[in-house]
């Protein structure tokens, strides 16, 4: 099992988390990125830097990830192809994607973008607090856990 991390949009508190927890659970992490990021050297994180482009790093991901995969994004479309794949997606504010709940994040995602395209503002998501960090670290924790036994 690895953990792949969407890491051009990624959080870096929430990277800060994984960087930890990667290194304490001994499991290989892999980010993703179209530029050049910083890591802690650690010999189970690498960062591959993939060309320029609109979902390059994404594609990346799925070709890559196995069935039983961690996958670290809030990108719905990418969250799909990982599930369909057989791996899991969480996202930076500790929710999971799954089969009973990613048709219906994309239908509302594809709903706001259209209304984006029709000039309507819908606003972004809220920032990132401190009651999101701790739900995505114990969402990580479990996950981690389980995958020992």
């Amino acid at each position: 099992m690895r953990i792949w991390v969407d890491a051009d949009a990624c959080p870096a508190v929430i990277k800060d988390i994984l960087y930890r927890a990667a290194g304490r659970a001994k499991i290989a992490m892999t980010l993703v990125a179209n530029k050049f990021l910083r890591t802690p050297p650690s010999p189970y994180i690498r960062c591959i830097q993939v060309a320029r482009g609109i979902d390059v790093a994404d594609s990346h991901i799925v070709r890559e990830l196995e069935p039983g995969d961690l996958v670290i994004t809030a990108d719905i479309p990418l969250a799909a192809d990982v599930i369909a794949k057989g791996a899991h997606a969480l996202n930076p504010r500790g929710e999971f994607y799954s089969t009973e709940n990613i048709q219906e994040r994309l239908a509302l995602r594809n709903y706001l973008d259209e209304l984006r395209g029709m000039g309507e503002r819908t606003g972004g998501p809220a920032a990132l607090d401190n009651t999101d960090r701790k739900r995505f670290a114990d969402q990580l924790d479990r996950f981690l856990a389980r995958q020992k036994r």
